[in-house]
């Protein structure tokens, strides 16, 4: 077996190791709760879960996504957030390789994983997820490519941009537009992407949440849903697809 497929293998498992993990801190995170202690367990009938009820993705299975005890249901987003994680763990490794990438990958991918699940689950983007996030990229790429000032202008305009759009929607909607956790998120995304592409991530955002949104509306009667999975899911499909920004422009003119 060739040896690169071994190591996508690894990663995807490693993924959702990670990607169980990312589950419990999105979910605990946003609620002041130690991300340690208690250990999983049932949140019904507090069985604390032992090895065979941990594996990602196979215990669900196992189990036919029901606690072993008390028979609730587990909730999917369980076993689809772990195969998310492992299966962008593994293109981070496939794309990037053994290099110092691979790790601003993995971590970008992981920001965007909780952040993803805690926006779903609560509305709220946790300031502590960010921090962490900007810091550990803002390190990362200095260390990569140096040029502190070029990080801090990438973080900055997104945000300001970002932040006036808010400004506007609020103005004319009369009510809260955008969450602060999707502005202070472009700090985040413009380490990893840089100012250009950041700014494009917001529009092909609104592009694709522009649809759901009116097929929710239709089904649910209500049109607030979280911007986080759509931002999220429009930075990665950008980061992976390694997009440029001169090549962008060139289309776009």
């Amino acid at each position: 077996m060739n040896t690169i497929y071994i190591y996508i293998f690894v990663f995807f498992v490693l993924g959702t190791i990670m990607g169980s993990f990312y589950n419990v801190v999105g979910y605990r995170l946003p609620k002041r709760m130690s991300i340690v202690y208690p250990g999983s367990h049932c949140p019904k009938c507090n069985k604390k879960l032992i090895f065979m009820e941990l594996i990602p993705i196979v215990s669900y299975i196992i189990q036919l996504g029901k606690c072993k005890q008390c028979q609730t249901k587990i909730p999917v987003f369980y076993p689809i957030f772990e195969f998310i994680t492992g299966s962008l763990f593994a293109i981070s490794y496939a794309i990037f390789g053994l290099t110092p990438e691979l790790l601003i990958a993995l971590t970008f991918s992981s920001v965007i994983i909780i952040m993803v699940i805690s926006d779903i689950n609560y509305m709220i983007i946790p300031d502590e997820l960010l921090l962490f996030g900007f810091i550990t990229l803002a390190v990362f790429r200095f260390l990569n490519q140096g040029a502190a000032l070029s990080i801090i202008v990438d973080s900055i305009i997104p945000f300001v941009i970002l932040l006036l759009i808010k400004m506007f929607g609020d103005y004319i909607f009369k009510k809260e537009s955008l969450g602060g956790g999707d502005i202070k998120l472009m700090l985040v995304f413009g380490i990893v992407l840089g100012w250009q592409l950041t700014i494009f991530s917001i529009f092909l955002a609104s592009f694709i949440a522009l649809p759901i949104s009116l097929i929710i509306l239709k089904i649910y009667k209500t049109n607030i849903i979280p911007f986080g999975p759509f931002l999220g899911f429009s930075a990665l499909l950008i980061f992976f697809s390694k997009l440029d920004i001169s090549w962008l422009l060139n289309i776009i003119m």
